[in-house]
């Protein structure tokens, strides 16, 4: 298994245990080391003070066996030292093998080396200076003498390795003991997380409304709860928008379904002619296209409400477009005793086909509900890197209550503004909404005072 499969109370104890490890490793490591540098300033201390009492006496002894006898009383008791003299290059005292490592970089003064005797590891270092040497008869006289002096160092190998195998269990159970210790840790840190995960996991569509506890958490897991309390909000806020829209769209399908089934009933109740079969294949075609417009409505919508790219983003002339739809209008708009007027210019980046038609479901709405004699607007502006487009048109005032409904699906405002010859199914400006969100933009109303205006602001990427 790898250790991404591992749980999180798994893998922090791993983690504890080889943070605890490593850190107690390094601390052995060190204190070995210094243990060794500390027996190595003895041993430099100890070789130093031996040195100049070697010098001393074989500046007061002279030669011969007065100086051989004279040496042996001073190493008589050191176990583990080791001397050689040497007087104008002649060996006067100590076995002529113990011969000094050649190191691999010129020493400094006092600088021990490193090297075996006999099986032994040794530790120390040679010197040469002039001393006045006593001889019988005659005076001091200056000679030439070089000293080795070493010292055994096994006893101080011996306490490392004994240090070195104490430290390494030591180690061994201080690893053992934070991994549990590092266990209990996890588990009772995520404690928490576990009771989100186990709230989390109970719900179901009937307990949306349930929320993570934020106050009674860590601060660590405050944010985690309070991002899934408001995922459990927008769910259940979905949730309850899929079942009005389930709700909306069955309605909206029972009746032409319903007239459906019963124009065919009747048809087929008794033998009709054929222009009579005709009629009812017309009426039927009306309801199928009706039908048709809803489902297509619908796929429309939900492709923008997804965030999908739009399919074909061009530079677009706003008042190309509304000149365009005016012009396809215009029939509508004689037969209502309705004027339309264009102001101003404006200009965008989007797609033209899902533009014209978001500035099409408004024009055909305040058609509909525009008094006779009046005129519907059209006001473009472009400024501050923004298009914006504003229909106008008067008409019955709608009601307050109504207006942050309009754009939902399916919803109808007061039925006294219903229109007896809208064929519509209520999706005209959820799509224009959908449209302009899809672009980035915003689209609002507001009516008061006879006077109803649709206002779509979309931001003009290009020029950012």
């Amino acid at each position: 298994m790898s250790f991404a499969r591992l749980t999180l109370t798994t893998r922090l104890t791993v983690l504890f245990t080889l943070v605890t490890a490593t850190v107690l490793l390094g601390l052995g490591l060190l204190v070995a080391w210094v243990t060794a540098q500390h027996f190595v300033e003895l041993d430099r201390l100890y070789l130093g003070n031996k040195l100049r009492l070697v010098q001393k006496v074989v500046s007061e002894a002279g030669e011969g066996d007065a100086l051989r006898d004279a040496l042996d009383d001073m190493l008589d008791n050191h176990d583990g030292l080791y001397l050689q003299v040497w007087l104008d290059g002649q060996l006067v005292y100590g076995p002529d093998d113990l011969t000094v490592m050649a190191p691999e970089s010129p020493l400094a003064p006092g600088d021990l080396v490193e090297w075996t005797y006999g099986g032994r590891a040794l530790r120390g270092f040679a010197e040469v200076s002039a001393l006045a040497v006593s001889e019988v008869a005659r005076p001091p006289a200056l000679r030439s003498a070089q000293v080795v002096i070493a010292v055994d160092t096994q006893a101080h190998a011996h306490f490392l390795a004994s240090m070195r195998q104490t430290l390494a269990l030591y180690l061994l159970l201080a690893a053992l003991l934070s991994g549990v210790l590092g266990w209990w840790v996890a588990r009772r840190g995520l404690a928490p997380l576990k009771a989100m995960r186990d709230r989390a996991t109970s719900t179901t569509v009937h307990t949306l409304q349930q929320r993570m506890p934020v106050d009674s958490v860590p601060v660590e897991f405050a944010e985690l709860a309070a991002s899934l309390n408001a995922m459990f909000e927008r769910l259940h806020r979905d949730f309850q928008r899929l079942m009005d829209f389930s709700a909306d769209l069955a309605h909206e399908l029972r009746t032409p379904v319903s007239n459906l089934l019963t124009q065919t009933q009747v048809a087929l109740a008794q033998r009709r002619s054929a222009d009579e079969y005709r009629d009812v294949l017309e009426s039927n075609a009306e309801e199928f296209q009706r039908l048709a417009r809803m489902v297509a409505d619908m796929l429309l919508l939900a492709k923008t409400e997804n965030g999908i790219d739009l399919p074909h983003r061009e530079a677009i002339e706003l008042a190309q477009e509304v000149q365009a739809l005016f012009d396809f209008y215009e029939a509508v708009a004689e037969e209502r005793g309705v004027r339309l007027r264009l102001e101003g210019e404006a200009h965008l980046q989007g797609d033209r086909l899902m533009v014209r038609r978001a500035i099409g479901n408004l024009l055909s709405n305040a058609l509909r509900y525009a008094e006779t004699g009046s005129v519907v607007l059209v006001c473009l502006s472009d400024a501050d890197h923004v298009a914006k487009l504003d229909v106008i048109n008067q008409g019955a005032t709608i009601d307050p209550v109504h207006l942050p409904r309009l754009f939902d699906r399916f919803y109808r405002a007061d039925p006294a503004r219903a229109h007896p010859g809208s064929d519509g199914a209520g999706l005209g400006l959820a799509i224009t909404k959908a449209i302009v969100e899809s672009h980035g933009g915003t689209i609002a109303v507001r009516s008061s005072h006879g006077r109803t205006c649709f206002t779509m602001v979309f931001p003009d990427k290009q020029r950012r």
